[in-house]
């Protein structure tokens, strides 16, 4: 008997993964973090937050002294804003594939199998879920038997999920609701979209949604504004609110039973 209940004590503690956090409270309130040595897939449409995702983690693992690598299919990746979000650029490896998602999957599977990064991302996001849908389950299979038995996080960013049971954890990302800014910070918004469009830095074609109604940026989208303020214009005068993030709610598809949970992304 004592052997038998060893032998059990054994096995689930071998069935335990080491994991890694997302730098996300909620979202590893839910998932308990990254699993080291599986694939992980987020998925979800276009501003659910995937992003904001991929680089929380990219920020704790850099700052954790681990080295990164990131394989972005669609040249889609923003040095600045990662480093704004935190990330440690000197410590990441960024691969351009040129929006040719097999030579992405074949990164990834080089890198892996190289070993000496904590993460490693492979970025389809922008990747249609037509051409996603060409990679094979054979190749998924492979990509999640090479990371097996190591210290890295696999993190696979997509549209739709493709890797189906070669994922080990599986986050589905939905936007919820908009996050606006209070009128004073509108102010100085307004006031430098207005400077550039004055000076023809940018061109405006309309207005952001739910903005229509604020004059100082309807004057800037339609070029009507002439002359350029001295000054950022008062928040008395602009009540309107300025988008500056999204709610965001992540649900755990896999391992089951799901699990819900939600953050703010904020730029």
């Amino acid at each position: 008997m004592p052997a038998v209940a060893l032998g059990r004590d054994f096995e689930f503690k071998v069935g335990m993964s080491e994991v890694c956090p997302t730098g996300l409270a909620e979202v590893d309130a839910v998932a308990g973090g990254l699993p080291q040595g599986c694939l992980t897939e987020v998925y979800g449409p276009a501003s659910s937050g995937r992003t904001s995702l991929m680089l929380a983690a990219m920020a704790q693992s850099t700052g954790r002294e681990n080295v990164c690598a990131l394989v972005d299919a669609s040249d889609a990746f923003d040095p600045a804003s990662a480093a704004a979000a935190g990330v440690r650029l000197e410590r990441l490896l960024w691969v351009r594939c040129g929006g040719n998602a097999e030579h992405a999957l074949k990164a990834a599977d080089l890198l892996v199998q190289g070993g000496g990064f904590g993460l490693v991302v492979m970025d389809l996001a922008d990747t249609p879920p037509v051409t996603a849908r060409r990679i094979s389950m054979t190749s998924w299979f492979r990509l999640r038997r090479a990371v097996e038995h190591t210290p890295t996080v696999l993190l696979v960013v997509e549209q739709q999920p493709h890797a189906k049971t070669c994922a080990s954890l599986t986050l589905e990302m939905r936007g919820e609701k908009a996050a606006w800014s209070n009128a004073g910070e509108i102010a100085c918004a307004t006031f430098g979209l207005r400077q550039l469009a004055d000076s023809g830095e940018v061109g405006i074609q309309s207005c952001p949604t739910g903005l229509e109604s604020c004059p100082a940026l309807r004057q800037a989208a339609n070029g009507r504004q002439k002359r350029r303020p001295e000054r950022p214009p008062q928040a008395e005068s602009l009540p309107h609110n300025l988008l500056r993030g999204i709610r965001v709610q992540v649900d755990r598809r896999k391992p089951v039973p799901a699990v819900a949970a939600s953050f703010e992304s904020r730029w």
